[in-house]
């Protein structure tokens, strides 16, 4: 049997149902789907679950972390960690499958094994057909593509799981390829056949900008996830995350996040963030707090910004953006574990934590 685990948030639904389709058409359908919705909107995970359901070989689960920075690898850890044994693939919404792909990954399990297939990439406006397959009309990925691979689960399990760590984009793939090597066992390359197409899309992978946004961003995130890739070769490191890992927010913390009362409202003077972060997180041990951070009332003032042209003593600030850049930095680095629901005011002029520590 092989498990097959789909990571999924807000994406293409008819994409997703041409995925599902083409196994449908397994020629040896020994295999088993789950399907985590990591916190879609509600409007689509009602769509997408509809969708599922017509499949019986869908397990669908939803992941209350809507108001979080996407997270690949706690998603996929969430299965992997309930998993009894077997192999696993993780998938991706946009892959067909080749109508023999389970039959030919069955031949290629080995327990000190890890195999990661080659892909042909379809154009768009191409026609997605399971002739593809046979015309090879397609870009093919090379090795530095990791993404799509086949894993033994007791070897994931003993690693605990990918790195969670990495949040938005970025390297946990391959990352659990060089820590599973580093753990002695083999991670094996398949390309003497294109066994998955991937469907074309404008790239999800947003753009990186400067200012706050609603949607939630840090600055220089991928560059951070390669650093501490490259971290992870350097350090031989095989085994990964807390003993707390594969844990993801449930329904009845999300609720009670969400009503919860507001505690403090501060503003973006530095010395008012640094302390939130540096001296009262720490202290906050077992309760839950509700934080709103809003942009000086002061610091838009005209008596302060003629103090600072005339270079008199003022309030040092952080901007609204820094603010979010170093709470979301700070959430990823030591309290990923802990349920929190964090959001962006509508007019930009806001930011609001609510966390269960």
């Amino acid at each position: 049997m092989l498990s097959i685990i789909y990571p999924y948030r807000n994406r293409n639904l008819q994409g997703v149902k041409r995925s599902l389709d083409s196994l449908r058409s397994q020629t040896k359908p020994t295999f088993e789907v789950f399907f985590i919705d990591y916190g879609s909107s509600p409007e689509t995970a009602f769509q997408v679950k509809e969708l599922c359901a017509k499949y019986s070989f869908i397990n669908y689960r939803y992941a209350f972390n809507q108001h979080q920075p996407w997270n690949k690898s706690r998603a996929l850890n969430s299965v992997i960690k309930t998993l009894v044994s077997g192999y696993c693939f993780v998938a991706d919404v946009d892959i067909i499958f080749h109508p023999e792909f389970i039959q030919k990954a069955i031949q290629l399990q080995d327990l000190n094994k890890s195999t990661y297939f080659q892909v042909g990439f379809l154009s768009e406006g191409d026609e997605v057909t399971q002739n593809h397959f046979t015309t090879g009309d397609y870009r093919k990925s090379t090795r530095e593509a990791t993404g799509l691979s086949m894993f033994p689960v007791r070897v994931l399990q003993d690693l605990r799981g990918f790195d969670e760590f990495y949040h938005f984009w970025g390297a946990e793939d391959t990352d659990m390829h060089v820590r599973i090597e580093n753990a002695g066992y083999e991670v094996k390359f398949y390309d003497k056949e294109i066994l998955l197409l991937h469907q074309w899309h404008p790239s999800y992978r947003r753009e990186e900008r400067k200012t706050l946004t609603r949607e939630l961003q840090i600055n220089g995130i991928v560059q951070l996830n390669h650093q501490h890739l490259q971290w992870a070769i350097q350090k031989n490191t095989t085994a990964t995350n807390r003993e707390e890992w594969g844990v993801v927010t449930s329904k009845e913390d999300f609720e009670f996040l969400d009503q919860l009362k507001t505690d403090q409202c501060i503003d973006n003077e530095k010395r008012k963030i640094d302390d939130l972060l540096y001296g009262q997180f720490p202290s906050f041990k077992n309760r839950a707090v509700k934080i709103e951070i809003k942009k000086s009332l002061y610091q838009r003032s005209l008596k302060y910004k003629l103090k600072r042209i005339l270079r008199k003593k003022v309030p040092e600030y952080y901007t609204l953006k820094e603010v979010n850049d170093l709470v979301l930095l700070h959430l990823i680095s030591f309290y990923r574990t802990r349920p929190y629901i964090y959001m962006v005011d509508d007019n930009l002029d806001s930011l609001t934590l609510s966390i269960k520590l």
